[in-house]
């Protein structure tokens, strides 16, 4: 038997410090406290303290690892450089970088989420949010991780990426995903690849999660919809289904894994 670490030395992230940006509540709240589960300490944010102090107190409080929340507006670059700034005057360094930021809901009651009705601005609004922001992150945190010589980064992509949506899943009354959210995960998913070139030979790795749909109390008749174009018959679980694929990543037990976009979907894109 060769020598070597176990497999629990590998996905042990003991001594690591995270930046969960988007970390507060949904997927970041459990990629940040599944990091610190696996004995890391480290930062996420929120454009709420309030909500980023709230989930850090209770993630620290489950785990004893050293957690703080952090105010940031992923759209302004300079909140983006205070907040990576304070967390390595906090803790020394950044060897995880999670980019949960972004989202595909509308910014107004009557923003028209169809292609005829869809203006520029709202379009330009949710590329800045989806792929512009996890851009600023990247290179402001990438310098810090050059500086150690390692480090991961996590871009949370979406299957919106990856394949075409069937909107006839959306019943009546349900706002169906924007063209402009599936273009910018895309966009995302192509920034990890040449991102994970760009960085390589620095010891830095980058890759994307590129999850499915997450069941949060939907219409029961999207939910159905939903489950029956999965292989597993379900939709995604909040706290279950995505800490595994960000501790991997985040970990030694992903060192020769960068550039790479895992699925995380139950066969959503496997089986249509």
């Amino acid at each position: 038997m060769a020598d070597g670490p176990t497999v629990w030395d590998l996905f042990d992230l003991k001594g690591k410090v995270f930046f969960v940006a988007g970390g507060a509540r949904h997927l970041g709240r459990d990629m940040a406290l599944a990091l610190a589960e696996a004995h890391a300490d480290g930062a996420l944010t929120s454009r709420k303290p309030d909500s980023a102090e709230r989930t850090a107190a209770a993630i620290a409080e489950a785990t004893g690892r050293s957690i703080v929340g952090v105010e940031m507006d992923a759209t302004d670059e300079p909140s983006v450089a205070a907040a990576v700034a304070g967390c390595v005057e906090r803790f020394g360094r950044i060897d995880v970088l999670v980019n949960n930021v972004g989202g595909g809901a509308l910014a107004r009651p009557d923003e028209p989420a169809h292609l005829e009705g869809r203006a520029v601005g709202d379009w330009q609004r949710l590329i800045g949010l989806n792929l512009t922001a996890p851009w600023v992150l990247c290179k402001h945190v990438a310098p810090i991780m050059r500086k150690q010589g390692a480090g991961s980064v996590i871009n949370i992509a979406s299957i919106a990426g990856v394949i075409g949506r069937d909107r006839t899943v959306y019943p009546d009354g349900m706002i169906p995903q924007t063209l402009d959210y599936a273009a910018a995960k895309g966009g995302l998913i192509a920034l990890t690849r040449d991102l994970a070139a760009y960085l390589g030979r620095e010891g830095i790795r980058v890759n994307a999660i590129s999850p499915g749909g997450f069941e949060r109390g939907q219409p029961p008749a999207f939910v159905d919809g939903y489950s029956r174009k999965c292989i597993l018959g379900r939709m995604g679980r909040d706290g279950v289904d995505l800490k595994g694929a960000a501790v991997y990543l985040a970990s030694d037990a992903s060192a020769y894994v960068t550039g790479h976009n895992l699925v995380v979907d139950g066969g959503f894109t496997v089986w249509q």
